[in-house]
């Protein structure tokens, strides 16, 4: 026969902040401009990922256009693997769809700061979300050459 109990122990309530990043003991911790501001700071000093019209309110395709935005998002991580230094943001202008972020110059030497390699991969992921999606897509990268220049503070 088994036998249940009610667990009587006190709750650790040791990180109750959501989205605010717990410090480490040492101050080791690298974090991005966008990582260390909290959430309640969002259109204050930090701006959101994603720059449309849809969320307006009795506007249509809402759900499209967040589904549109879940496979870019998607899609731009699986194509730049690795190379990714910050979070994509995407802008929507009339018609067209404006991608931007940082790359990191090279990953554990296995791209080189080959530029050609760069362009191939922003000229394809263009004209293959431009054939998705069924509009103009612009990409906008820059590159860091460090990961140390993406550190706005340690905690």
């Amino acid at each position: 026969m088994i036998k249940r109990g009610i667990q009587t122990t006190s709750c650790q309530c040791k990180n109750i902040r959501s989205g605010i990043p717990k410090t480490t003991p040492f101050k080791n911790k690298p974090l991005s401009y966008e990582e260390a501001q909290p959430p309640y700071r969002i259109g204050v000093t930090k701006a959101w990922n994603s720059w449309n019209t849809s969320n307006l309110k009795d506007e249509g395709k809402t759900g499209e256009t967040t589904i549109d935005d879940m496979f870019i998002r998607r899609f731009v991580k699986g194509t730049f693997h690795y190379l990714l230094a910050s979070e994509v943001i995407i802008k929507r202008r009339h018609n067209m769809i404006i991608i931007c972020g940082l790359l990191f110059g090279s990953y554990q030497q296995r791209m080189s700061h080959d530029p050609k390699k760069y362009y191939f991969l922003i000229g394809y992921s263009e004209e293959l979300l431009s054939h998705f999606l069924k509009c103009p897509v612009k990409m906008e990268f820059s590159v860091v050459t460090d990961k140390n220049d993406m550190v706005f503070k340690k905690i």
